[in-house]
């Protein structure tokens, strides 16, 4: 397989770079080799606990160079996709940290304004029966309200264990509404695209490496993209039995420029 075949590569962040605030060894030295190949890559993440600027500090801390333009988020897909469409209001339950990122947009104040949109994303210990349903009552009020979900990640792997994440919050609106939300972030085939055109890779020629089978490994692959599981985070042998097929297993990111070798050299 040439280079020509694997222009462009998409990297998830947590549980293929770092697992907490522990980073995968072998991950910095990927990064570099990947600039010293000059392919072109981006971080892709649902992470919405952090704004862009505080992922780049984070990755830095971990030896891995990055810009605030290589991370591709929820809140900023989310963001150009409001402001082409919102006309009005919009309900934000986003943890506090991540507000800044929708700073241009009209938010409703309280549980009675009126809204055009509501924004769902990881609020983590911040989830209560009294925020759930605010954001019940903002979409009931207005018929026409779009649910936006910074993305339908079920959970992460987080130091002492796995925690749930926003995928079965929305899940819960959508049956109490009967109302599908709109999903900007993992495993939406809009997510992976925007990442793909903002390097101006094209899809059949990109690639995904993640640890979530689901999320990751066949959220790209219905994108049109193909995907190389990683053994390390949340993954779980059994997640191969899911009728779900990598289009190449890792036991980390570590192994990635030697697979690529091999590959190349077939």
């Amino acid at each position: 397989m040439g280079r020509s075949t694997m222009q462009t590569i998409l990297f998830d962040m947590d549980g293929v770079l770092y697992v907490g605030d522990r980073p995968i060894d072998g991950a910095a030295g990927v990064l570099e080799w990947c600039r010293r190949e000059a392919i072109p890559f981006r971080f892709v993440t649902n992470t919405t606990s952090r704004p862009r600027a505080a992922l780049v500090e984070k990755l830095q801390g971990m030896g891995i160079e990055a810009s605030e333009e290589e991370i591709v988020t929820p809140p900023v897909v989310a963001r150009q996709w409001l402001a082409q469409r919102a006309d009005g209001p919009v309900g934000l339950l986003v943890p506090t940290a991540t507000e800044e990122d929708f700073s241009p947009l009209r938010r409703a104040n309280s549980e009675g304004d009126p809204v055009s949109a509501v924004v769902l994303g990881d609020l983590g210990d911040r989830w209560d029966f009294a925020t759930f349903n605010r954001a019940f009552r903002w979409l009931k009020k207005n018929p026409d309200a779009v649910l936006v979900a910074l993305g339908m990640t079920r959970f992460w792997e987080a130091e002492d264990g796995p925690r749930l994440d926003v995928g079965p919050f929305v899940r819960g609106l959508e049956y109490a509404l009967d109302r599908d939300a709109v999903v900007l972030g993992k495993p939406s085939a809009p997510f992976f695209r925007l990442a793909v055109e903002a390097m101006g890779g094209r899809i059949d020629q990109a690639w995904m490496v993640g640890d979530d089978i689901m999320g990751d490994i066949d959220g790209a692959q219905r994108a049109g993209l193909r995907a190389l599981q990683v053994r390390t985070g949340k993954f779980r042998p059994e997640d191969l039995d899911r009728g779900i097929s990598p289009d190449g297993v890792l036991d980390s990111i570590a192994a990635l420029p030697e697979w690529w070798e091999h590959k190349s050299n077939r």
